[in-house]
C-alpha cells in the first residue's frame, strides 16, 4: 500500500515537472523531496519513453486535419454568432448558473 502511494507520489511530481508549470526546486520545497532526485527521476522517465520517429502515421494526419478543420469550423459559427447578436441587439449565449 505505502509502495503504490510513493509511486502515485512519483508519477504526480514527474507529471507536474514535464508539464512546464514547476521546477525542481518549487516541486521540491511542495513534496518535500530532494531536488536533485526530482531530476534524476525525470531523466529516468525520459529514457523510458519510447523515441517517436519524425514520420507521423497517417491517421494521425488525418487526426490534425479534422481538428483544423472542426477549429475553423468554429471560428467561423463564433464570427456568425457575434455577427448575429450585433445586428439583431439580441443576446443569444446561454447564460449559466442561477439567476436567469
Amino acid at each position: 500500500m505505502i509502495r503504490r502511494e510513493i509511486v502515485s507520489k512519483k508519477q504526480q511530481i514527474i507529471s507536474e515537472y514535464l508539464t512546464g508549470d514547476s521546477t525542481f526546486i518549487s516541486l521540491s520545497e511542495k513534496y518535500g523531496v530532494k531536488s536533485r532526485t526530482i531530476q534524476t527521476w525525470v531523466r529516468a522517465f525520459r529514457k523510458q519513453e519510447p523515441i517517436l520517429s519524425s514520420e507521423e502515421p497517417e491517421d494521425v494526419k488525418a487526426l490534425k486535419k479534422q481538428l483544423a478543420q472542426a477549429n475553423l469550423k468554429n471560428e467561423l459559427l463564433e464570427e456568425m454568432l457575434r455577427l448575429s447578436e450585433e445586428h439583431s441587439g439580441i443576446d443569444f449565449r446561454k447564460k449559466f448558473g442561477s439567476g436567469q
